[in-house]
């Protein structure tokens, strides 16, 4: 009830110089000091604290914040995704392939549960939104972790190698506004569709994951 806790943390690094990215996935159980609170709190707190005490910027800016000071870094950018908008976005490019590793379980909102055996699926919006959260499997928060930024770069590997950035960016205004409610960032739109084309132009290798 109230405010929710973060799913699903992950910092995104660019640099244009090196054309290369980073990707680290942020363990929703670790334990950090939340800045203006006493208490180590686990680090998915954070955003429900900013709600709840109606703080500046809310919940993504305590959010925010607290990787900061936990990383001792700046981050430029945030964007915080509800379900609905990340399932929205899978579909709207048409799903995407991931190679299961393991038989696991998945439970996709609204739907029965399925089981995916060890090979290349191609999953809708729905699906891949379970996949990416179930802690089912071995490995736990490690593996789950793996699957989300799995998941991330089939959503990268979809929309370059189907060449599907200028249609895209072409809708992009529509979209921004079916998905305002569900999507909050200080990014504008004019700065999402240049982010995405830096993206777009970073080879595969030139990723890395952690």
């Amino acid at each position: 009830e109230g405010a929710p806790r973060s799913d699903t943390m992950m910092l995104l690094t660019i640099d244009p110089l090196t054309n290369s990215a980073g990707m680290l996935s942020i363990p929703r159980d670790l334990w950090v000091p939340i800045p203006g609170f006493d208490d180590y709190q686990r680090i998915n707190t954070a955003y429900r604290w900013g709600e709840l005490y109606d703080l500046p910027g809310g919940g993504p800016a305590l959010a925010t914040l607290t990787v900061e000071q936990l990383l001792g870094i700046k981050i430029d950018f945030y964007a915080q995704i509800d379900f609905s908008a990340f399932e929205r976005m899978i579909d709207e490019i048409g799903g995407v392939d991931v190679e299961v590793a393991e038989r696991i379980k998945i439970s996709p909102i609204g739907r029965l549960s399925v089981w995916l055996d060890p090979k290349a699926h191609h999953l809708d919006g729905a699906e891949a939104l379970a996949y990416a959260r179930t802690r089912r499997g071995g490995g736990g928060d490690f593996s789950r972790a793996g699957r989300q930024q799995q998941v991330a770069m089939a959503i990268l590997d979809r929309v370059t190698g189907f060449q599907m950035i200028p249609l895209l960016v072409a809708k992009a205004p529509l979209l921004y506004q079916e998905l305002a409610s569900s999507v909050r960032t200080n990014l504008s739109l004019d700065e999402m569709i240049g982010l995405a084309w830096l993206i777009a132009r970073i080879p595969r290798e030139n990723y890395q994951t952690e």
